[in-house]
């Protein structure tokens, strides 16, 4: 059997027609000679009926206090829905279907309620229904435990189920569908004139995503990775191509160094960001001062991003969320800081981008032409980061995006 894994997020299950247009592009799968199993998310977003976040704030509204073994419970009844109302829809379009829970799929998880780790897949079921004809719909972004505790698997967790059922089952593609024509060079909502990318690779998509690009997680392609197992993402609401995810051998195959002329691949932004610049002695009690002050804000739990750490002053941003939290530690820990708000990270991702000179000044003519302050910069071999002010950032990304694209 060739197995295709196609993964449909909740915006494209929220009315008959359209479960109808995703039912299609499993029978078309199928008249195709592939074997289809279906990964669908909660119907629709906060405010719908059945959405993950509304079922969440359901029970806030109650003013209850649920631990997460519970909110695992009442999170997964979301995803059975829309699989169960698949399965119908398949079923009145005269194609035999089946539903089955991430626990009846062979999804085992550890036991971290609410971020739980897929540990294996057992797809049995999967595949006996498949033999038998059936079309199988899987509840994404659950499992279980061995001891048959229900998990979820957190932000995105849709994705991975796909993506692990891909490996599990060897599948031929990984299909991600959603609302947009494939992996865009930029934010459509910023960038009016961003483009799909016709193909990309696995260590692009994993950096475009964890750098702010909300189309696919990057957990999902790093499963598929695995096995090299390629991965498109498409549009639900139309027959184009998508974008597709391989390795850099497949990209570039048939190709004379033309990685040179597509330097970047993407432009992405994270808003939301207080940088702090933390001045202290330089020397040995510079480095004891470091030390005191990272291991502070780490038993706090306060996640760091965009650090710079320099003789007498560490720089460094947290989310919005925490800079109150973090500001408190610094100051107990003995520390003054200067506190910069409403900031934004803009970063010009490309794997091409490696040993190609003169990447970081254009970056800077880019902004400076633009009046666009950098307050902070760093880079890797495929991702250059700029801090800007909050209000900079769709200004930056818009300037880069000319620049690069």
């Amino acid at each position: 059997m060739k197995f295709i894994i196609q993964k449909f997020g909740g915006t494209s299950l929220t009315d008959e027609k359209l479960r109808e247009q995703v039912a299609g592009k499993a029978i078309a799968a199928k008249e195709n000679g592939y074997t289809p199993v279906l990964v669908v998310s909660a119907i629709g977003r906060a405010g719908d009926p059945f959405a993950t976040d509304t079922l969440i704030n359901f029970i806030r509204g109650a003013n209850l206090e649920t631990d997460s073994r519970e909110m695992d419970l009442l999170m997964s009844c979301g995803e059975i829905i829309s699989g169960v109302m698949m399965a119908s829809t398949l079923q009145k379009m005269g194609h035999d279907a089946v539903c089955l829970t991430g626990a009846q799929a062979g999804i085992i998880t550890d036991n971290t309620f609410s971020e739980a780790r897929i540990l294996k897949v057992k797809p049995e079921s999967i595949i006996k229904y498949a033999k038998e004809g059936k079309i199988v719909i899987v509840s994404g972004f659950q499992g279980c435990t061995e001891e048959g505790e229900i998990t979820t698997l957190g932000r995105g967790g849709s994705d991975t189920t796909a993506a692990a059922l891909g490996v599990a089952l060897d599948a031929v593609y990984v299909d991600i569908y959603t609302d947009v024509e494939g992996i865009m060079t930029a934010d459509p909502r910023i960038v009016t004139d961003a483009k799909p990318r016709e193909m990309i690779t696995y260590d692009e998509i994993c950096q475009l995503a964890h750098e702010g690009a909300k189309v696919v997680h990057p957990r999902a392609v790093e499963i598929v990775m695995q096995k090299n197992i390629p991965l498109r993402v498409k549009c639900t609401f139309s027959d184009g191509p998508g974008t597709l995810v391989t390795s850099a051998g497949e990209v570039n195959k048939g190709t004379i160094d033309i990685t040179r002329d597509r330097t970047v691949t993407g432009i992405t932004q994270i808003p939301g960001l207080v940088q702090f610049k933390v001045t202290m002695d330089e020397g040995e009690e510079g480095l004891k001062d470091k030390r005191r002050l990272f291991k502070g804000l780490a038993l706090a739990g306060i996640s760091l991003d965009f650090i710079n750490i320099l003789p007498g002053l560490s720089v460094f941003t947290v989310k919005e969320d925490y800079w109150q939290k973090a500001a408190q530690v610094i100051e107990n820990t003995g520390f003054a800081a200067e506190v910069t708000r409403n900031c934004a990270k803009v970063a010009a991702v490309g794997a091409a981008m490696t040993g190609v000179p003169g990447v970081i000044a254009t970056i800077v003519e880019a902004l400076t032409k633009e009046d666009i302050h950098i307050l902070q910069s760093n880079d890797s071999n495929t991702t250059i980061w700029v801090l800007v002010k909050g209000e900079d950032m769709e200004k930056a990304v818009r300037s880069l995006h000319r620049q690069f694209i």
